[in-house]
């Protein structure tokens, strides 16, 4: 009788094992967002959180009839918030590179920006390991822009390294740095469009070498959320389609940032 019991219940467990498990049912979607990368996102005298991926997001849970969240992370801890279910996807200009894939997914891209060094109005910049040498160059800290440099100019420019975009600004007008290199959209808004901004201007080449900028900017989400990144990949091809996409666009940028 004991064999027979036993022989049930082994059979009761593995067909537990064998029925699929329940996918999880998104009815709220948590976004990392960084709320200090305009015109991606900033933070206003109110606390407020706004910004062109502040919108998509907004516009992404309202297209996959989900709740939004959004949670504040300073850039450097975004990927390991993630992954320790701070929240659920990042949107914050992130890039979609090689080095990221290792420990999150990517949906397709939402955007797709070059990269540019700024400097004060008259400055030279050549991207030889000798025309570098010795110069001081700003970068927001932990991004494809540090990574960038580093392994391109690492052994002769001195790379400083900030928190945030704003006191990355803030340390050029200043003349701390030469120059900075960051996204162009991100240097035209929160430098150029500003308060004196009229001093400075883009120096260099365009940027947009797969190898350290990667595929354009994407969600990112957890490996094992494969349902999630699903569901974002047909919101943001819905709202391409339906034209909620361009509106936002256009808020925020004179040209689509979406790229070929």
């Amino acid at each position: 009788m004991m064999k027979i019991r036993l022989t049930l219940s082994a059979l009761f467990v593995a067909s537990l094992l064998a029925t699929p498990a329940m996918a999880k049912e998104w009815k709220t979607v948590r976004f990392g967002v960084e709320g200090a990368y305009p015109p991606f996102s900033w933070t206003d005298a109110s606390g407020e959180i706004k910004g062109f991926d502040i919108d998509l997001a907004n516009a992404l849970c309202q297209q996959m009839a989900v709740k939004c969240e959004l949670v504040a992370q300073d850039w450097d801890g975004m990927i390991p918030a993630l992954l320790s279910r701070k929240y659920d996807a990042i949107i914050a200009a992130m890039s979609i590179t090689d080095e990221r894939r290792q420990k999150v997914d990517f949906t397709e891209k939402y955007a797709h920006i070059p990269n540019r060094f700024v400097a004060a109005k008259g400055t030279e910049l050549t991207l030889t390991p000798e025309g570098m040498a010795g110069k001081r160059i700003g970068v927001q800290r932990a991004t494809t822009h540090d990574k960038y440099l580093t392994d391109n100019f690492g052994s002769n420019v001195t790379i400083v390294r900030y928190g945030n975009a704003d006191e990355a600004y803030l340390d050029l007008k200043a003349g701390r740095v030469l120059a900075l290199l960051a996204d162009a959209s991100a240097i035209e808004q929160g430098l150029l469009g500003k308060e004196g901004g009229d001093k400075f201007d883009y120096v260099g080449p365009a940027l947009t070498d797969r190898q350290w900028f990667g595929d354009g900017m994407g969600i990112a989400v957890r490996k094992s959320d494969k349902e999630l990144k699903g569901k974002l990949d047909e919101a943001i091809k819905a709202l391409r389609a339906n034209g909620i996409y361009q509106q936002i666009n256009q808020k925020y940028f004179k040209y689509d940032i979406y790229g070929g």
